[in-house]
């Protein structure tokens, strides 16, 4: 059984797909529009939850707004598999995303709402929740402070934590000793750490950095050699969420005593199903899906 508390942000995605970007003051027409539930937080949560087995408990902690937006979220969390007892409701907005689909990529503007007022100084029972879990995943979709707090809270207790520094911001380095898994991207690798060796920046963290590297999968080194864990050819039709899902998938796979590489086996695998469907959450495989690929490995001996 798996115990793991995902926090950070709840948002509802407004996408609208395209095949033409506007240029400034320019208004072009759109091909699709959709709104979909998202927020990098709640994304890992489901895909941890769409992952999980009965017998695991998988939380979120976080918070959405006193709008039509809210119940929708926290809905569409507990038909994932994840429990919202520890979600608050505050009198503001909830989270909205605005997503661009162009191209096969997206573009995202990010507007924080609820999620913003995110406060561990109000916190009580969640700590005891905290206390008692497997893996913590965080992202940089709340505040810093109350991501710090979490995290030195976490290595105080024991407490794995798995922190995916997404957007990047100047204080992600005040994260690094509290942690157990980071995992940034390219271009958050270098926001963070200010230099371009990425070899060099893996050895200096091993085992613990883990750089994603988009379509060309993740790399990290292992205290002898650098592995390098290849992403599968996927016939893409939206990446949003696929980052997301690799480190749910990353966090239930660690919490189940896989191997980091085999782990990271199990999240690019997650990570390229996903990226086949629509929507950030659309395509989060569940574990018979995975099992039907056949990149699945059954030494995994996931039920």
């Amino acid at each position: 059984m798996s115990k793991i508390v995902i926090i950070g942000s709840i948002s509802m995605d407004l996408v609208m797909e395209t095949s033409r970007i506007a240029q400034e003051g320019e208004t072009v027409f759109g091909d699709r529009f959709s709104m979909v539930p998202g927020g990098k937080g709640a994304n890992q949560a489901v895909a941890v939850g769409r992952l999980a087995s009965k017998e695991d408990h998988i939380t979120m902690l976080g918070a959405v707004g006193q709008d039509s937006y809210g119940p929708i979220l926290l809905q569409n969390l507990e038909e994932n598999g994840v429990s919202t007892a520890f979600v608050g409701t505050v009198p503001q907005s909830s989270g909205v995303a605005q997503i661009t689909i162009f191209n096969q990529d997206n573009r995202i503007i990010y507007c924080p709402g609820a999620n913003g007022t995110v406060d561990t100084d109000k916190w009580d029972k969640e700590w005891e929740g905290i206390a008692a879990a497997d893996l913590v995943i965080l992202q940089n979709e709340i505040p810093h402070e109350p991501n710090l707090a979490i995290a030195q809270f976490c290595s105080e207790k024991g407490v794995k934590v798995l922190y995916n520094p997404g957007p990047a911001r100047s204080t992600d380095k005040e994260m690094i000793d509290f942690v157990h898994y980071l995992t940034p991207n390219e271009h958050e690798c270098q926001e963070i750490f200010g230099q371009d060796n990425l070899e060099q920046l893996l050895k200096q963290y091993p085992n613990k950095l883990i750089c994603t590297l988009g379509a060309k999968g993740s790399v990290f080194f292992d205290g002898t050699t650098i592995q390098e864990i290849p992403a599968i050819p996927a016939k893409v039709v939206d990446t949003t969420g696929a980052g997301d899902t690799f480190n749910g998938a990353l966090g239930l796979a660690l919490t189940k005593k896989m191997p980091l590489e085999e782990a990271l086996k199990f999240a690019s695998l997650a990570s390229h199903l996903s990226v086949e469907k629509f929507g950030a959450q659309g395509g989060m495989p569940r574990l018979e899906e995975m099992k039907e690929h056949p990149a699945y490995e059954e030494k995994w001996n996931l039920k």
